[in-house]
């Protein structure tokens, strides 16, 4: 895959085939030269945003500079070039993860706008008072606000797969909540807390066998950047993730939708580019994708979107999936050294994405980030858009270290050095 216009000479790195060198890719990420508070940045926050390669940067760049225009309405040049930049970047991202045709995917916001859409727009068209809505206890608030809402305006009922000791979904738990009164079934791929990588496509199946015609919807954003995702192969109908946590733009992500569902969806928003017909007497809507693109589209970002993904391929989403399994294991491995620590989420870094949330007894996990960013590791404290995760585990905030392909063993070890010292500066034996 590559865009349609010329960018400035680009060397990946990581030869396909061979071994994947972390360091080496280190080099086309800028930021990454950087020091904080005297120190190179050690950059663990991942799961929030990640950073962005010369790749990426330099076709945003471009865009502005060469072909800044709007899409889909002029005949101009610029106009053109626009829109086959935009489009082109569609079908980039949509064979990126799976998608058969390139009109399945709607470009949007982010993860968040998307699963508003498709609550706003396919629940209030097809819930009904009573009419259940099943997620999981480890949820991303923006896959548990959205229904929530449309609860308390329709009377639909939320209900809450629990999830076992070491962070797994319970599956028995699972199964025993599925009715023929679930219509939809709407999980987190990976736990942007636990690293918990769900079976979705077996969960889904199992939905289905008691529910036949339940709405499958997956919240990939932590899985897209880690591992190949393959939106058919996983039994959703829908499917969400951000460019900002796949080393993209922010203000860019991506709902993926079959065309059956896309076809049985009314709009989102109402205005320009969304319409077939308008006149005094009423309004027609576009076709999917474009009917849930009302507006002028983040244009720029997209373009940027596709550069990225021609970044990843280049790079190799299977050895990115062995390095974050590496990382993982090493990471799991190096924090349980520390005694004061509980590191939550599976032990078999095969069964989770490359993050690691922990609590350490003594210290606050705000007061440990404050420290470690004085150490120039940058980590993220708090409860991760998780709250219900949060209380479920009986803590009122982790620490969260997670990892990118730039990252390293190496930089495992600072952050193991930095929590180390966070806990003799406070007077706590290390």
């Amino acid at each position: 895959m590559s865009v349609s216009f010329p960018l400035p000479s680009f060397n990946c790195r990581v030869d396909c085939g061979k071994d994947f060198d972390a360091a080496r890719i280190r080099a086309d990420f800028p930021v990454l030269a950087r020091q904080v508070h005297g120190r190179p940045i050690v950059y663990l926050d991942n799961a929030a945003t990640t950073q962005k390669p010369r790749h990426t940067i330099a076709a945003l760049v471009e865009y502005y500079e060469r072909h800044n225009a709007n899409v889909h309405r002029g005949i101009h040049t610029l106009a053109e070039e626009a829109t086959d930049l935009y489009e082109q970047a569609r079908r980039c991202v949509a064979a990126f993860v799976g998608a058969h045709r390139p009109e399945e995917l709607v470009f949007t916001r982010n993860a968040t706008e998307g699963l508003n859409l498709l609550a706003y727009a396919w629940g209030r068209a097809h819930l009904a008072a009573g009419d259940e809505v099943l997620i999981s206890e480890m949820e991303h608030h923006s896959n548990i606000v959205p229904w929530q809402m449309l609860a308390a305006e329709r009377g639909i009922v939320v209900r809450w797969a629990p999830i076992d000791d070491e962070g797994r979904l319970d599956r028995a738990a699972f199964r025993r909540l599925v009715s023929p009164r679930t219509k939809v079934v709407s999980l987190i791929h990976a736990s942007n807390v636990l690293g918990t990588i769900n079976p979705v496509a077996e969960l889904f199946a199992e939905a289905r066998s008691a529910s036949p015609g339940v709405l499958a919807v997956l919240d990939a954003t932590q899985t897209v950047p880690q591992m190949p995702v393959r939106f058919r192969e996983l039994g959703c109908d829908a499917m969400v993730f951000s460019g900002h946590k796949m080393y993209g733009p922010t203000g860019i992500g991506c709902l993926v939708l079959t065309e059956a569902l896309a076809e049985a969806m009314p709009p989102f928003l109402g205005g320009g580019e969304m319409i077939d017909r308008v006149t005094q007497d009423g309004s027609t809507f576009a076709r999917p994708p474009h009917r849930f693109e009302a507006g002028t589209p983040n244009i720029a970002d997209a373009v940027a979107l596709g550069a990225t993904v021609e970044y990843l391929d280049l790079v190799g989403m299977d050895s990115v999936r062995i390095h974050s399994e590496c990382l993982a294991e090493y990471a799991l491995e190096q924090l349980a050294r520390i005694p004061s620590l509980t590191v939550y989420g599976p032990r078999d870094p095969r069964e989770r994405v490359a993050l690691a949330s922990f609590y350490d007894r003594d210290v606050h996990p705000h007061d440990l980030a404050t420290i470690l960013d004085r150490q120039g590791v940058a980590v993220r404290a708090g409860h991760h858009c998780a709250m219900p995760l949060a209380r479920r585990l009986g803590v009122p905030a982790t620490a969260r270290a997670s990892f990118g392909i730039y990252n390293t063993r190496d930089e495992v070890d600072l952050l193991v050095q930095a929590i180390r010292h966070a806990r003799e500066y406070l007077g706590h034996v290390a």
